[in-house]
């Protein structure tokens, strides 16, 4: 019986489970074990296959990974975005590699990268899915592109298949901390009333990866899903913004219901609408802002910002500049919102704020 075939079985077994209080435990097994084996097939296979690379080096500011079914027009919004033409066409699977593009706005570099659509099963690896999803792992957001006109059916499939890889879209890390020790059997605590999960499902779930000697401590109330995602160590939880492409074919009562669901934007490719919207909500996903330079006695150089990620501060900045300004730092002027007057002499743990203006002082 291989990997993929026990996944199958443990899957029907869970949703043939009535969920109540007598099933949980045998629930919190079945769910260790199919992280397990899905984890199994995850890692490469030893003998590694010569084929096509896949992946694109990564460059700019910041990078985004364009997801979604075939046709629904990730090619067209890379063309549009961006200067790079991505073949786009009215067959599915037109675009059967990774393509990058670089998108300009407010001075940044945005890498948006363009992946062949995923198809129901890709976690699986078809359809060069495995491919796809370990390019979307390295992303720092996750453009969701949807069919507007297909209703909910492609989201909930997608987020599904990214979810048995182990991408988290939009969610926190959860708060336990977990540590494996050399003996002393399980040390269990909670700093809060736990009411989805008890120690012996914790104990339980951790005999399933055959650890014995550990320290749990969960900080909130948390499901035996998410203790799962910490035993593994190996989730990524990223941004995701959910963009729904055609709205010219739909309703414009559908388009209002669409565009105030959370972390959605609603455009048109094809006729170029709301894109420069969607541009300002991407570079909010993103937590970039932009940092100005200035020289003593001179004005500030607005041409050339830095960019970096929000909450940097004053010390990120120096080592932004150059790596040996940090060591010489005496002190710093602000001009902008992060200051409560301007200029404001400030220490190398100030935070700085976009549209900042910085001059440094040195030893």
């Amino acid at each position: 019986m291989g990997i993929l075939e026990k996944i199958s079985e443990i899957e029907r077994e869970i949703s043939r489970t009535q969920k109540n209080k007598a099933t949980e435990y045998h629930l919190g097994l079945l769910k260790a074990k199919l992280a397990k084996y899905r984890s199994q097939l995850l890692e490469p296979s030893k003998k590694s296959e010569k084929g096509e690379g896949f992946d694109v080096l990564k460059s700019g500011d910041a990078r985004v990974a364009l997801i979604g079914f075939p046709s629904v027009g990730k090619s067209t919004l890379l063309s549009t975005l961006t200067k790079t033409e991505s073949e786009a066409a009215s067959y599915e699977f037109t675009t059967l590699t990774c393509i990058p593009g670089v998108i300009d706005y407010n001075g940044a570099n945005i890498q948006l990268l363009d992946l062949p659509g995923i198809i129901e099963g890709a976690a699986q690896g078809k359809g060069r899915g495995r491919q796809v999803i370990a390019v979307a792992r390295t992303a720092d957001l996750v453009l969701m592109m949807l069919d507007a006109t297909k209703k909910d059916v492609h989201r909930d499939l997608l987020e599904k298949e990214l979810e048995s890889v182990g991408i988290r879209l939009n969610k926190k890390k959860p708060n336990i901390y977990f540590k494996i020790k050399k003996g002393g059997g399980l040390s269990f605590n909670s700093t809060c009333p736990l009411t989805r999960i008890d120690e012996k499902l914790v104990q339980l779930i951790l005999h399933e990866y055959k650890i014995f000697n550990a320290e749990v401590l969960f900080r909130e109330d948390c499901t035996a899903d998410e203790l799962i995602d910490v035993i593994c160590a190996n989730r990524v939880y990223l941004p995701c913004l959910y963009v729904y492409n055609k709205i010219d074919q739909i309703s414009i009562e559908e388009v209002d219901r669409i565009a105030r669901t959370p972390n959605s934007v609603v455009v048109s490719c094809n006729m170029k609408l709301n894109l420069d919207y969607l541009l300002s909500i991407l570079w909010e996903y993103l937590s970039l802002i932009r940092v100005y330079t200035k020289k003593p006695g001179q004005p500030p150089d607005f041409s050339d910002g830095l960019i970096l990620r929000k909450g940097v501060t004053v010390e990120h900045v120096c080592h932004a500049i150059h790596r040996t300004l940090a060591a010489q730092f005496k002190y710093a002027l602000v001009w902008g919102t992060s200051t409560k007057y301007s200029p404001q002499r400030v220490g190398a743990n100030h935070t700085m704020q976009d549209e900042d203006v910085i001059q440094v002082v040195k030893k």
